[in-house]
């Protein structure tokens, strides 16, 4: 990890290599801005070289070889195979590919046990889709075992301690927190309990968020409203809403990925509870250890891939039920009826080892991320920087533990961003790939990656095509600020 900190992987010669160089990293380096358009268009010259992605939209080498084992085993010709932890995953997945028109069935093979769904291979984009939004699928490790037919040899006390540290953390009873193998999953469980309360009700989503959050709500189940911008007159519209429809839950993040803008969470949360809807609040980027989300969230659910491990080789999520809320009693037992926990053991131990130092790391990038933020805000390159300390600073601030901070990370928006983001991209010395909150910094090309598809859309709700997201690691500051100025002066 220390290689990472002093010779990042952004040069033309690391692309398609893994970030960090491990068998299951999570992030894969892709240094020039061509590169990312290149990989979203399918670029041969691009795909060809990538030897991992981000697992949810990558199938990792051992990934795949578990699906060609299934296939062989279970499909005809015409057919595909996507494999998943527990039958219950998989029946989730067939369910929604046989909405789409088409047979699919599910078998079980392996030891351990992992579950086959089969489906025509004109499904397979649909198929994608599912592992993609509800990150349900198999983990590398889990795939590695089922190669090399092995148990799963992990510490079992793994799980526990990573409960109790998070309900630690969140002041609840280690019972009260929930792990998940993905950050998604833990969203889509709680999305799926919500719905089983109230099956014909929609959710909605208050400001802009993670693409895969949004998409969840809107292709599972009956649809969600929207409200992109996250302001005060969205929340009067949200106001006038819970009065006309009955709503499964309202969907937020503090602060929303990418513009780093938080909700009014007071008044969010009093409407909520007003009409005893559900409020789920994703504290991913700021943190456990930065916000206190008790007096206001009903569920707060986190990718445990990002800060809470920081190193970048596994996968996980959870979600932590408020014991204080007075909606707890009614969730409690439909999350406890509704929800299944996959998180592979093997991956739960590497995640617990890593988390070790979650509290001191943290500071450190709040440290090492605010001076670089009060450094580019200066800078007159920069149009504008989206950052907590910046952006609705007084939400945020209301938010705050006692010696929290504004966490790592942050979004560059450049004038005359149509060559300057290039350009600047391209010539930035900072790993380069997909993820955030890893322990080195972390830079992409936000928009490209995630709304590829639907850049207008993101651009009409003010999420600017040319925007870099950066996530700030544990590197010397000094240093840090140098690759930055470097990359301001090959603008010319």
């Amino acid at each position: 990890m220390n290689q990472l900190l002093n010779r990042p992987l952004s040069n033309v010669s690391d692309l398609g290599k893994p970030i960090p160089a491990w068998p299951h990293a999570t992030s894969v380096c892709m240094p020039k801005w061509q590169h990312n358009i290149g990989y979203e268009e399918r670029t041969p010259a691009v795909t060809a070289v990538m030897q991992c992605g981000y697992p949810r939209f990558v199938y990792h080498p051992y990934v795949r070889n578990v699906f060609e084992r299934g296939r062989t085993a279970f499909s005809g010709v015409g057919e595909s195979c996507m494999v998943f932890p527990s039958r219950r995953t998989a029946v989730f997945c067939r369910d929604f590919l046989r909405q789409k028109g088409a047979a699919s069935s599910v078998r079980s093979f392996g030891d351990p046990e992992v579950f086959a769904v089969v489906y025509p291979d004109s499904l397979d984009d649909h198929a994608r889709q599912f592992w993609q939004h509800t990150g349900e699928g198999i983990s590398s490790r889990l795939a590695l075992a089922v190669l090399e037919n092995r148990g799963d040899d992990d510490d079992p006390a793994a799980r526990t301690k990573i409960k109790e540290t998070i309900g630690r953390y969140t002041n609840v009873d280690s019972g009260s927190v929930y792990v998940f193998p993905t950050g998604m999953s833990a969203i889509f469980n709680v999305h799926t309990c919500l719905r089983s309360m109230l099956p014909d009700a929609k959710t909605i989503q208050f400001g802009f968020s993670y693409v895969d959050t949004l998409k969840l709500q809107q292709k599972f189940g009956p649809g969600t409203h929207f409200f992109p911008g996250g302001t005060d007159q969205e929340l009067d519209a949200v106001e006038d809403l819970l009065k006309r429809e009955t709503i499964a839950g309202i969907f937020c993040e503090v602060p929303m990925n990418p513009l780093l803008k938080s909700p009014d969470m007071e008044r969010l949360s009093q409407l909520a509870r007003l009409q005893r809807v559900p409020l789920v609040v994703d504290d991913t980027i700021a943190t456990y250890i930065n916000v206190n989300l008790a007096p206001y969230a009903d569920i707060v659910v986190s990718s445990l891939t990002k800060f809470f491990s920081g190193v970048g080789d596994v996968m996980a999520g959870a979600a932590v039920l408020n014991e204080e809320s007075p909606l707890y009693d009614i969730i409690k037992p439909r999350f406890e009826s509704s929800v299944e926990d996959n998180l592979w053991g093997a991956d739960a131990g590497i995640l617990e080892r890593n988390s070790r130092d979650f509290v001191s790391r943290v500071h450190q990038i709040n440290r090492n991320a605010e001076r670089l933020a009060d450094f580019l805000v200066e800078m007159p390159q920069v149009e504008q920087l989206y950052y907590p300390k910046f952006q609705t600073p007084a939400l945020y601030r209301a938010l705050l533990r006692e010696g929290g901070g504004y966490s790592g990370v942050m979004s560059i928006a450049l004038r005359s961003a149509e060559v300057h983001a290039p350009s600047f991209f391209d010539a930035l010395a900072v790993s380069k790939g997909p993820s955030l909150g890893t322990n080195f910094t972390l830079a992409c090309p936000y928009t490209i990656l995630a709304h590829y598809t639907e850049l207008d859309f993101a651009e009409r709700c003010g999420v600017s095509r040319y925007l870099i997201r950066v996530s700030v690691g544990l590197e010397d500051y000094d240093i840090l600020q140098g690759r930055f100025e470097r990359a301001f002066d090959a603008l010319g």
